[in-house]
C-alpha cells in the first residue's frame, strides 16, 4: 500500500479500515480528513469540535462514536452533525414544511402571508397540536438511516478542548503504527453494537417499502383532513381580503372575485399614508452622503450672498432716488 502523508494542508489524514463484506469481499482503506472546526460564523463550541470531510456514505452518529472511542476511548464523543442535516435545518427554518408544499399555490400564498399574525395568536398547545397533525400526515420512512452524499462533511462535538488534542495526536500515531481503526466496529462501545453495514440495512429498506395497509390508510386520512382544513382556512382569509384595501389603497384580487368595492374613505386614507411614507423616504435619503452636505451648505451660502447683494443694490437705489427728491414749496 502506498504511503499516505499524515497531514495535507490543515487537515490530518485518518485512515480507517473497512472490513470485507459478503457483497464486497475485499479489505479497503478509507481516508477521513480532520481539522479543528473554524466556521465562518464562530460559535461557543468551536474550540471542542472537529470538522470532518470525506465521511463514508453509510455514516451515522453511532459509527463516528465508535470510531472516536477506538482512538481516545469512550466518553469523549458527544454528538455529530452531518452536512445534509445542517442544510435541512437551515432550509426548514426559511421555508414551508413538507406538508405546505402539497397545497395549491393560492392556498400557500395566502396562508404564508398571514402566518405571522396567526402564530402570534396561537399558544404553545395550538402549535404542538399543529406539529402532531403534520407528523401524522407524513408517510412512514422507508430507510432506517440516510445515505450520505459521497465526500460529504460532518462536525463532531467532543467533551472538551483536551479531547480535540488527544484525537489529533491519536490520528498522527496511526501513521506510525499502521494500526488503523476499523469502520463499523463496536468493541469500544459498552452500550451495544452500531448499525450494521452492507446489505442488511438495504434489506430493511426493502421491507419498509411495503408498510402496513392500516398504517398507510391512517396517514392518507390524516393528510386529507389537514389538506381540507388548510384549504378552508385559505378560503376564509380570501373572503376577508375581498373588502379590505391594502396600505396602497388597492383591494387584493383573490380567487373567486370580489363581493363588493372597497370603501372610498379607506382607499383615500391608505393613499394618504402611502404619500406620507414616500415623502418620509425622500427626506431620509436627502443629504445622505457627506459631500451632499457640503454642497448644500455652499449653495445656502451662495444664496445668502446673492440676497445680500440684491438688498444692497435696492438700498443704494433708494438713497439715490431720495437725494434727487425736491419737496414742493
Amino acid at each position: 500500500m502506498p504511503s499516505v502523508p499524515a497531514v495535507i494542508g490543515e487537515f490530518s489524514v485518518l485512515p480507517i479500515s473497512v472490513p470485507p463484506l459478503p457483497s464486497f469481499p475485499r479489505h479497503v482503506i478509507h481516508y477521513l480528513y480532520v481539522r479543528r472546526n473554524t466556521p465562518k460564523i464562530p460559535t461557543a463550541t468551536d474550540a471542542r469540535s472537529l470538522f470532518l470531510t470525506n465521511v463514508p456514505v453509510d455514516s451515522t452518529e453511532a459509527h463516528l462514536r465508535a470510531l472516536f472511542a477506538s482512538l481516545v476511548g469512550a466518553g469523549r464523543f458527544e454528538s455529530a452533525t452531518f452536512e445534509d442535516e445542517r442544510k435541512d435545518a437551515h432550509s426548514q427554518s426559511q421555508s414551508q414544511s413538507p406538508i405546505d408544499v402539497a397545497q395549491p399555490a393560492h392556498v400557500a400564498r395566502l396562508l404564508q402571508a398571514h402566518s405571522s399574525k396567526k402564530r402570534k395568536r396561537e399558544g404553545d398547545d395550538e402549535a404542538e397540536r399543529a406539529r402532531e397533525e403534520e407528523a401524522a400526515a407524513r408517510l412512514p420512512s422507508t430507510w432506517t438511516r440516510p445515505l450520505r452524499r459521497s465526500g460529504s462533511t460532518a462536525v463532531v462535538l467532543l467533551a472538551d478542548e483536551k479531547s480535540v488534542e488527544q484525537v489529533l495526536r491519536a490520528i498522527a500515531k496511526t501513521h506510525k503504527t499502521n494500526k488503523y481503526p476499523a469502520w463499523g466496529g463496536s468493541d469500544h462501545l459498552p452500550e451495544g453494537r452500531v448499525p450494521p453495514l452492507g446489505s442488511l440495512w438495504l434489506r430493511a429498506h426493502n421491507r419498509l417499502s411495503y408498510p402496513d395497509r392500516e398504517a398507510l390508510q391512517a396517514t392518507v386520512d390524516a393528510f386529507s383532513a389537514l389538506f381540507a382544513r388548510r384549504e378552508q382556512e385559505a378560503a376564509e382569509v380570501a373572503k376577508r381580503l375581498r373588502n379590505e384595501p391594502d396600505e396602497d389603497g388597492f383591494v387584493t384580487v383573490t380567487r373567486g372575485g370580489r363581493a363588493a368595492p372597497a370603501s372610498r374613505t379607506e382607499a383615500e386614507e391608505a393613499k394618504r399614508k402611502m404619500l406620507d411614507r414616500n415623502e418620509k423616504k425622500k427626506e431620509e435619503l436627502t443629504n445622505f452622503y457627506r459631500f451632499q452636505l457640503r454642497e448644500r451648505k455652499k449653495a445656502e451660502q451662495a444664496e445668502l450672498l446673492k440676497r445680500f447683494e440684491d438688498d444692497r443694490r435696492k438700498l443704494e437705489a433708494l438713497r439715490v432716488k431720495r437725494g434727487k427728491f425736491v419737496p414742493d414749496a
